[in-house]
């Protein structure tokens, strides 16, 4: 126990200088309050977060253009963090397929513990920075990718780690933390602090930190994919459609895209062999289903460039 206790109050003493672990004592009868004042409550402190991550858009910016360089060059995007942390980059990786058309591997979401700690905390295993390292020796990383240690606190060993690991093996860092003057964000390339101040629930980061880190994760995989030429314009035209509602969704974006009736559409579809991003090429570029195949690998999958190279395009269908 007295080995234990220098350490133990060391800790004590980081958290209890953490914004996101500060106690509030005019919400200490909470408990007493209606429910829907709480809620008031809940959803006043939710309207903060924007403008905490509005304050850092300039080095979220930074930080996306300097991964879609990246990621252009083949690189992939990799989260690591622990608890709820971990879980917000586990599910904007899963995202990515279904919503862009990603290759499997090319957006990794990496949670101390491995997949049980999304359903359970691991013991110990946000504490270990080595088990960072060795999660990302498995990927065998590459000065390509890029890898984003997420953590609120902005000292979880394990996000820590990650991010010390990556940029020594010449990868590309970012640190997304929720307290300023964080050790994630200093040993990060592009350290991003967005602060939304301290929780409703004294230390339940899930709330306005796991907010903040979901606003900014939606941020640094959509504009990227963006980037990487996987919309065209506002529209998601690298959509896998793997059941009912994407294949209706991929029937409307084409018309949106294109103007073209049903039949057109359908025909498309089907010449495109199901790629909504082929099937607006066969339609707005005049070409078949193999020639707009070609044209697309030729502009690096930017559908934009493709239709400029088409030999049919019609300027008014853009």
């Amino acid at each position: 126990m007295t080995s234990t206790t220098p350490a133990y109050g060391e800790l004590r003493a980081q958290l209890e200088a953490l914004t996101t672990e500060a106690f509030r004592p005019e919400l200490a009868e909470i408990d007493r309050l209606p429910t829907l004042d709480i809620a008031r409550l809940m959803n006043g402190e939710d309207r903060t977060v924007p403008d905490a991550v509005a304050a850092r858009l300039p080095l979220i910016a930074a930080a996306i253009d300097a991964t879609a360089e990246r990621m252009a060059r083949g690189g992939r995007l990799i989260y690591a963090g622990a608890g709820t942390a971990g879980r917000m980059g586990v599910l904007d990786a899963s995202e990515c397929p279904p919503t862009f058309n990603t290759e499997p591997g090319q957006v990794v979401g990496l949670i101390a513990g491995g997949p049980e700690a999304m359903l359970r905390a691991v013991e110990g295993a946000e504490d270990s920075a080595e088990l960072a390292a060795a999660d990302l020796t498995a990927l065998a990383l590459t000065p390509d990718d890029t890898v984003v240690g997420i953590s609120a606190s902005g000292r979880t060993p394990y996000a820590v780690g990650a991010v010390e690991h990556a940029r020594a093996a010449g990868a590309l860092t970012i640190g997304l933390s929720c307290n300023a003057g964080s050790a994630l964000a200093a040993a990060a390339e592009h350290g991003i602090e967005v602060v939304p101040g301290p929780e409703l629930l004294t230390g339940s980061t899930r709330l306005k930190a796991g907010t903040a880190q979901k606003l900014v994760l939606n941020m640094i995989s959509t504009i990227i994919m963006i980037r990487l030429g996987k919309t065209y314009g506002n529209l998601m035209v690298d959509l896998r459609a793997s059941n009912e509602k994407l294949r209706a969704r991929s029937r409307r974006i084409v018309s949106l895209a294109t103007g073209a009736p049903d039949d057109e559409i359908e025909a498309a579809l089907t010449a495109a062999g199901g790629e909504v991003k082929n099937a607006i090429l066969v339609i707005l570029g005049a070409v078949d289903g193999p020639t707009a195949e070609g044209l697309l690998r030729k502009s690096g999958g930017r559908l934009r460039d493709a239709l400029d190279a088409a030999p049919g395009t019609d300027p008014a269908g853009e």
